[in-house]
């Protein structure tokens, strides 16, 4: 097997290891939150749940080394990728926007941007703290 595609073999493998256990955390979430009783709201907040967890992860994970690069295909892109999906958002705000639930839409998408932002800037601050540690 020539070298280029040995190497972009190995990383599809990489991508798909992270990507499948993310996919399948989101689709736990939702059928969890699809349990619950009411028109969606428990849906939105499986979202919420999905993508500030996803954000905290990608906070942790850029802090890392640069040299860490397959760390940030499996774990980055794999799996938070596949947690934090966008359209699975955009399909729980739209479900929310057509029962006319304004206020809980509006919250949702305010508190997923800045405390996403905030997560990310609080995973950064974690890992380079935890990375100082392990430094002799």
């Amino acid at each position: 097997m020539r070298e280029p595609l040995r190497r972009e073999s190995a990383e599809l493998l990489l991508l798909a290891a992270g990507a499948v256990p993310g996919g399948l955390l989101r689709w736990q979430l939702d059928l969890a939150a699809a349990g619950e009783p009411g028109p969606g709201a428990a849906l939105l907040q499986a979202s919420l749940l999905a993508n500030l967890s996803g954000c905290l992860l990608i906070g942790l994970l850029i802090a890392q080394p640069s040299s860490r690069a397959r760390l940030y295909l499996w774990a980055g892109v794999g799996f938070c990728g596949s947690l934090t999906t966008f359209s699975s958002w955009m399909l729980s705000i739209a479900n929310q926007l057509a029962l006319g639930h304004w206020t809980s839409v509006v919250a949702i998408v305010a508190g997923s941007l800045f405390g996403g932002l905030l997560l990310v800037a609080c995973g950064v601050w974690l890992g380079s703290a935890l990375r100082g540690r392990r430094r002799p």
